[in-house]
Order: structure tokens, then sequence, then C-alpha cells
């Protein structure tokens, strides 16, 4: 007999499903409610799966669709971070120490060489530096294609 009333509704459970299922005694309830199995339960039908070829396969590649699929408004505000890179080097530390006032590090690209857009790391657009209102801009001269982006990121 069950000791709690959780138990005994638990057990009551049980012998509800056996008495369906066909003729069961206490001691039956007693040791499936002990093994913590199903008596005679039939599975449960599984969903079908869908085919792997509707999400991986498309005829024409990656396509980047304009405002008119999913509603974008709810990334448009999300700030990132837009830097552009002149050039780069590889240094090492011995040599990062010794720098002071006045050193100059020869970096990898030529002199009137399109600088690098870097949104959030990833390459955006190459552009030309200019100056604005006294400050410094960067006019973009080349704007890498949305599909070929979407292809750096995989």
């Amino acid at each position: 007999m069950a000791d709690n009333p959780e138990e005994q509704a638990l057990a009551d459970e049980w012998a509800a499903a056996l008495a369906e299922a066909g003729d069961a005694s206490q001691d039956d309830i007693d040791a499936l409610m002990a093994q913590g199995t199903s008596p005679a339960a039939p599975e449960a039908p599984k969903p079908p799966k869908a085919p792997v070829e509707e999400f991986g396969q498309s005829s024409g590649g990656l396509t980047v669709s304009g405002m008119e699929g999913p509603n974008l408004d709810v990334i448009l505000d999300i700030p990132v971070t837009i830097s552009m890179e002149v050039g780069h080097t590889d240094i090492s530390i011995r040599n990062l120490l010794q720098l002071n006032q006045g050193s100059v590090i020869e970096l990898d690209r030529l002199a009137g060489e399109p600088l690098d857009v870097l949104v959030n790391g990833t390459l955006i657009a190459h552009g030309e530096v200019v100056v604005v209102n006294e400050k410094f801009g960067i006019r973009l001269t080349d704007v890498i294609s949305p599909t070929e982006r979407i292809k750096k990121l995989r």
C-alpha cells in the first residue's frame, strides 16, 4: 500500500491503466511502480522528419533579400564596432618593448593602397582616407557584396 497521497494517486493511475490492458493484481501494480515502466503503453507516434534537402539545398546558392523578408527592425538598432585598418604586421614582444616615441613600424601595405573597413572584425569594404571639416573620414571605394559577407561568416 502507498504511504502518501501522491504515491496512492500514482498507484491508482497504474491500476486504471492495467485494468484497461487486462486483469492485474496489486502485486503486479507494485512491481511496475518499482520498475518505473509503463505497462503495455503504446509508443507515441513520432512526428515525421523533414528531409534534409529542403533546408540545405537551393538552386541559386545564397540569396540575400532586401527588407521584404522577415522583420529586420529587431536587429537594426544593435550597435556594432566599425574600424579602419591601415595595415598590420607581426612583431615580437622583445621589439614591442623597445618601442618609444618616434619609432616607426613597417606595415604590410604600400602607400596609397586602400584601407580595410571592418565591422566587428569582418571585412565589409575598402576605402580611402579623406578629410572632412578638419576630421579624418573614409570614402568607400569597394563594398563587399552581401553574399560574400555571409560566406565569410561560415
